[in-house]
């Protein structure tokens, strides 16, 4: 879908890499080496994508910092086209009929905006697992991508915080503000 709206590959990856978790920031020589793309190329289109205020930049010494611009009217519609793009709306929603799902993240490649074909999801709280069995593998045949779950209770995901990279994560649910939403 996003692919035959938006016609240059590196644009489009620019795209995930930023706009599927708005925390990442990267550099221009890194972005050409993780496309496997010439830095000339990946540079013009980061240039269209910053005077198109999509994306900001700063000065790190001599080199300089690119990441989505948050405030840009049209960010929370990219991020959310982005994420369907990569079928993440469907996973969403099947993780709220897993049963009493504490929190949800998105780990590795796809927090990260790479668009490898296996999202990492760490699911916490307790979880029929007939149920995550089956819908796991229907929404895989839909979004045509591999999904590989991590179930743990709170005192296991605790204890594996930092291994599991959480504060690079992508929250895909949060029980606490969909609480706080009903009331």
């Amino acid at each position: 879908m996003l692919d035959s709206l938006i016609t240059s590959k590196t644009r489009v990856k620019l795209l995930l890499k930023f706009f599927m978790n708005s925390g990442t920031r990267a550099y221009l020589r890194e972005l050409s080496e993780e496309f496997n793309e010439s830095t000339n190329g990946v540079r013009v289109e980061l240039n269209r994508l910053t005077e198109a205020g999509l994306l900001s930049n700063s000065a790190k010494g001599r080199t300089k910092e690119y990441y989505a611009n948050e405030s840009h009217p049209l960010f929370s519609d990219i991020q959310s086209l982005v994420r369907k793009f990569l079928g993440l709306d469907k996973v969403q929603y099947f993780i709220r009929k897993l049963g009493d799902i504490r929190l949800a993240y998105v780990t590795g490649d796809y927090a990260h905006g790479k668009d490898s074909g296996i999202i990492d999801l760490v699911l916490v709280g307790k979880v029929d697992s007939d149920y995550l069995d089956r819908y796991t593998r229907k929404t895989e045949a839909a979004i045509q991508r591999k999904i590989r779950t991590l179930v743990l209770d709170e005192i296991e995901f605790r204890k594996l915080y930092d291994n599991l990279d959480i504060e690079n994560a992508l929250v895909l649910w949060d029980a606490r503000s969909a609480e706080e939403a009903q009331d």
